[in-house]
């Protein structure tokens, strides 16, 4: 009986209770809604649509619509937001409200907002009365009305252009004639016209029959096959003369110095899956040209400029949004086009480098590799065939040498005289008693020697070493100086420390662990061992020696700010300096010079050669060598340049390089 009561009182509790709760409102709802729109929870938002809403639309095509829109525009930074009414403003007897919301969003075409009202009506559930969004298409954006479909639309923007010293173009936009083939205009003969269209574009039928069964071809779409040069009229008029065939005149990138500055400028091209799904919040999409490659990869991100984009509704001139594109920023860099080519041509194609700088202001003359790409293929298109060829070239053609790391053979030898001078482990004046062309420390290096180029002078200074590039006197040099403190020295040179620069320089080593073995330390004296340095960051350390000791810190662009300054300052002091400087102009000068001949009166310079021996060991008879030179112009300097060729032995070594670099010094000095 006693628990019969307490359920009857509980029971009669709950009715009072649930009678005394308060009903669900049309603001409780609309807040509800609110918030699911925001978190973009659009199956939850339709449940709480109106019965007349879900009657004009699906759950799934709701969802979907919602979905599509804001992924089509990229939505970020969604925000609705709703002033709820204060009490005294609610009729407790309406059954439909309208209240004010404003949205604002981020999309590709920036931001878009507005207010609009929404209608909340009451309708009866199986759990009473209750409130419902009745929802319109207007809610996505006010321009829409019922179905239409909304749409995306990109304009691309004009990209940089990339200028010399003077102004003259290294990569400059224009025109190229694009040829395309209309599939329904094909004669009887299709397989032979097509193989016959492949054979003057340099193409395999197999690319073309490609691009003619994409998914989009229709009979009377002209399909892009391949871009020429508009100077090759003669190809164009054959081309065009064949049925099918039209060309159209469409936007390209040129290079002007083509071959002379391949590795230089770089290129461009389509944009790879793996590159836009890395770059994809940066304005890319599938269709986006990019820096392959040289300065157009360098300075891609200023070079491409933003993408302009307009949202709208299809089949009308409604604009939701629009975003006009931004043309890329033009740069102008410190190369000089003319010395660049120049440099160039005297590699004839041979595998090799080289690097010019003005001595005192830090300025990137030239930056040449060779052999050598067209650039310019790459944007009429290479076929397979030919970028294999390229690829599986052994002398490396898509490689750049001048900011890889090689070894440096005796170029290095006034460095290290340096360093020995720095230390106080050099007299300068002090005479070596070297006899015969070998020497080794002691009995404990066994086989081991050092061997130099020539036994002519038996006491050896500091100048006849550099005059006569003598090894045996480095090499003592070094042990002389320690291993400790030539690493130091090294490092002081900028050895193993990343050069600041826009185009990416490898890293100069000194070896791969230390130089405590002494045969190690003693070809380290003389640009041998282990010791691997880059083409660029050896003609920044010969700046030295006309910067009263001080290293000039390269750089490549040309801007309001640019102005000379130094990445190591005071590496030597000035009296050192200068008996360096002295003893390289004796390296040119002198007729005993390793860089002696060919004489050219015109030319005041001081420089030095080098030899690096590419060998397995001492007894290898079949290694390569490289032949360097690296000179500058003492009489008010204004060149210095550094020049690597692979492969001389057998030609002279170092002094088949010589003889190229006066030349170029000679020509560029005369202008000056």
């Amino acid at each position: 009986m006693r628990k019969s009561l307490m359920a009857f009182v509980f029971l009669v509790l709950l009715i009072v209770l649930s009678a005394c709760s308060e009903a669900p409102t049309a603001t409780d709802r609309f807040s509800e809604y609110i918030k699911l729109w925001n978190d973009q929870k659009f199956s939850e938002m339709y449940d709480k649509l109106s019965s007349s809403t879900k009657k004009a639309i699906t759950k799934e095509d709701f969802v979907s619509r919602y979905e599509g829109i804001y992924e089509g525009v990229s939505v970020k930074e969604l925000k609705i937001e709703f002033d709820q009414p204060e009490e005294d403003e609610l009729d407790d007897k309406a059954t439909e409200v309208s209240y004010p919301f404003s949205l604002s969003m981020e999309t590709v075409a920036g931001q878009i907002s507005f207010e609009q009202d929404v209608q909340i009506v009451q309708e009866e559930t199986e759990n009473g009365e209750d409130w419902f969004i009745s929802w319109s298409p207007s809610m996505i954006f006010p321009q829409l009305e019922g179905n239409e479909e909304v749409r995306v639309s990109s304009i691309s923007p004009e990209r940089g252009q990339i200028f010399d010293e003077k102004n003259k173009g290294l990569a400059v936009n224009g025109l190229a004639y694009e040829i395309g083939i209309v599939p329904g205009n094909l004669p009887e003969n299709r397989d032979e016209t097509i193989q016959e269209i492949a054979k003057m574009l340099s193409l395999d039928v197999k690319e073309i029959e490609d691009k003619l069964s994409q998914s989009w071809v229709q009979p009377e779409y002209f399909v892009p096959i391949k871009k020429i040069d508009p100077q090759q009229q003669e190809l164009l008029e054959k081309l065009i003369a064949i049925p099918s065939v039209q060309k159209k005149d469409v936007p390209a990138r040129f290079y002007p110095y083509g071959e002379a500055a391949a590795h230089l400028t770089g290129y461009i091209g389509s944009i790879t899956a793996e590159q836009l799904e890395e770059l994809k919040d940066e304005g890319y999409s599938s269709q986006s040209l990019v820096g392959k490659a040289g300065l157009e990869q360098v300075f891609e991100s200023r070079l491409k400029g933003e993408t302009g984009y307009t949202i709208y509704v299809e089949g009308t001139d409604k604009i939701i949004a629009e975003k006009p594109p931004e043309n890329g920023e033009d740069i102008q860099v410190t190369i000089d086009g003319e010395l660049q080519k120049q440099l160039f041509d005297q590699l004839n194609g041979e595998a090799g480098t080289a690097v010019a700088m003005d001595p005192l202001t830090g300025e990137t003359l030239a930056l040449v590799s060779s052999p050598s790409y067209n650039p310019n293929e790459f944007i009429y298109g290479l076929s397979s065939s030919q970028y294999a060829a390229l690829s599986d070239h052994p002398q490396k053609p898509l490689m750049a040498r001048f900011n890889k790391t090689f070894s440096p053979g005796s170029s290095l030898k006034p460095i290290i005289a340096s360093i020995g001078l720095n230390a106080g482990k050099l007299d300068p004046d002090a005479e070596k008693q070297i006899t015969g062309l070998t020497w080794k420390k002691d009995a404990s290096w066994g086989n081991y020697s050092i061997t130099r180029v020539s036994d002519a002078d038996s006491n050896v200074n500091l100048k006849d070493a550099l005059i006569y590039s003598d090894n045996i006197y480095f090499a003592q040099l070094a042990l002389d100086i320690g291993a400790e403190e030539l690493e130091n020295g090294l490092k002081q040179f900028g050895f193993e420390e990343d050069i600041d620069f826009p185009f990416p320089i490898t890293t100069s080593s000194i070896s791969n662990e230390n130089l405590s073995n002494e045969q190690l330390l003693a070809d380290s004296g003389y640009g041998q061992g282990e010791i691997l340095m880059s083409p660029f960051h050896l003609t920044a350390a010969y700046t030295t020696y006309v910067n009263n000791g001080s290293m000039i810190k390269p750089y490549l662009e040309v801007t309001d700010e640019a102005k000379t300054s130094f990445w190591k300052e005071s590496i030597t002091k000035k009296e050192t300096n200068d008996i360096l400087l002295s003893n390289l102009k004796e390296v040119v000068n002198n007729p005993n010079g390793t860089a002696y001949k060919p004489k050219v009166d015109s030319l005041q310079i001081a420089g030095k050669t080098g030899t690096a021996e590419l060998k397995q060991s001492k007894e290898d008879k079949t290694g390569k060598e490289n032949g360097w030179f690296v000179a500058v112009n003492t009489d008010n300097p204004k060149l210095l340049v550094t020049m690597m060729i692979e492969d001389v032995k057998d030609r002279g070594g170092s002094h088949y390089v010589v003889p190229k670099v006066k030349e170029v010094m000679k020509q560029y000095l005369s202008n000056e």
